[in-house]
């Protein structure tokens, strides 16, 4: 049976930066060239289009930014609790720069920080199954501590682009990827699985009617035998 993957802290950090970079790097790079080409007095027929791009680059970087402080980091907030205010403000940034749209059912609660991160982690995937466009609804429901995480999407039948499981994210998501090994490109759902075990719950995903699913459930309680129950009292064995 295969182990779940142990990475170092070091190399977690590591291969969460790499992905940081990753996201931001083309938004960024297009600022720079939309600034050179308003430097440039020879391409001034370029000016109003340079405007545009910077400007829809720096709303991109803008969104991935505010993700990766809340789902990666949250080392900004007070306490230990995140409100679901602010993972619902950061979302809707985020779904800006997306091509699906968002139902947000997710009540006003205090979320524990590493669950509040699992839920931002797990929406990023779902808005993954939907990568043309679509609907993805995130729903929190449950009492307190024992909350559960629903996302479900489906795909804008118009663009007549399937609904998938992104690729690669079952594996990730339990610890033991199909190749054995996680690199920056895979971080992000290893990631989330490595939430959902530190929060103590398990996670589903698949396809159902062509329906994309994604769930985290609290795992049951072990049941503990009373400290003053009576022993159990030996059954012989049959001759």
């Amino acid at each position: 049976m295969t182990d779940i993957i142990e990475l170092k802290a070091t190399d977690l950090a590591a291969m969460l930066c790499s992905r940081v970079c990753h996201d931001l790097i083309n938004p960024i790079g297009a600022i720079g060239n939309g600034l050179e080409v308003l430097a440039d007095p020879a391409q001034s027929e370029m000016a109003e289009g340079a405007r545009d791009l910077i400007a829809s680059a720096a709303k991109q970087s803008r969104a991935k930014l505010e993700f990766a402080r809340l789902a990666y980091g949250a080392s900004s907030t007070s306490g230990t609790d995140i409100d679901t205010r602010e993972c619902e403000r950061v979302a809707r940034i985020l779904f800006e720069i997306e091509k699906a749209d968002l139902d947000w059912q997710v009540p006003l609660i205090l979320l524990p920080k590493h669950k509040a991160k699992l839920f931002m982690n797990m929406l990023l995937i779902a808005a993954g199954s939907v990568p043309r466009g679509g609907l993805v609804t995130a729903k929190i429901s449950g009492p307190a501590g024992e909350e559960k995480f629903e996302f479900t999407s489906k795909s804008d039948p118009e663009k007549r682009q399937k609904t998938l499981v992104p690729s690669g994210s079952a594996g990730l998501l339990s610890g033991m990827p199909e190749e054995g090994s996680v690199d920056a490109r895979g971080i992000q759902p290893f990631y989330t699985g490595l939430l959902a075990r530190m929060t103590d719950m398990e996670v589903s995903i698949g396809l159902e009617n062509d329906m994309f699913f994604f769930n985290a459930t609290p795992k049951p309680a072990l049941a503990s035998e009373p400290a003053d129950a009576e022993p159990a009292e030996a059954v012989p064995a049959s001759e």
